[in-house]
């Protein structure tokens, strides 16, 4: 939600005329097209990478694969880690940007926009820092719990399946075994039904 609110302020309302005798539309931030086109960019990046680790999560349970599910958390790791520093450089370059820019009539329209985007820019970065630190104790709760252990199997191919471990039950039976006792015609207490 947060890159939606950052690409839409800035594509929506942070391309403004600086006065009204240039009509030629210039970004908001200090008249850098750069900081525009960076935020615009982060922004899709982030929102096209949430959606694809949302389907990701859906589909965790279902995949197989040892190994491609520990490809998926460390993926989810790097990707969460490296859109942080990207949010923080927005961030940085976005209020710096804004900070040095001088207002005029026309860009006093877009100054709502222009801090909304470097507001959630902000709160961005605590969202991708925090989604990091979760996919970095899915990892290492995967780890301790065996989740991506290969080593469960021998490699070898024709080696046997392994069975139970041994010496789990004792020796001694608790019940009668089955089929030895002598069966009565008519047990005690029950009567045949008169049909």
């Amino acid at each position: 939600i947060f890159s939606i609110v950052v690409f839409g302020s800035i594509v929506n309302e942070c391309y403004v005329n600086k006065d009204s005798r240039n009509s030629e539309l210039l970004c908001i931030f200090n008249g850098n097209e750069s900081a525009c086109s960076y935020g615009i960019a982060v922004g899709v990046i982030a929102f096209f990478g949430c959606v694809f680790f949302f389907v990701v999560d859906l589909y965790f349970q279902q995949i197989s694969s040892v190994k491609d599910r520990k490809r998926a958390v460390l993926l989810d790791l790097g990707f969460s880690g490296f859109l942080a520093f990207l949010w923080f450089v927005a961030f940085c370059f976005l209020a710096n940007q804004w900070q040095r820019t001088t207002m005029t009539r026309g860009f006093a329209q877009g100054a709502d926009a222009a801090r909304a985007a470097i507001t959630f820019s902000f709160f961005s970065i605590i969202m991708w820092v925090v989604l990091a630190v979760r996919a970095l104790q899915r990892y290492r709760l995967g780890t301790d719990m065996s989740l991506f252990a290969t080593d469960q199997f021998s490699a070898d191919p024709n080696a046997p399946y392994p069975g139970y471990p041994v010496g789990t039950e004792g020796t001694e039976t608790y019940q009668s075994p089955p089929f030895t006792e002598t069966l009565e015609a008519n047990p005690k207490g029950y009567q045949v039904p008169a049909y």
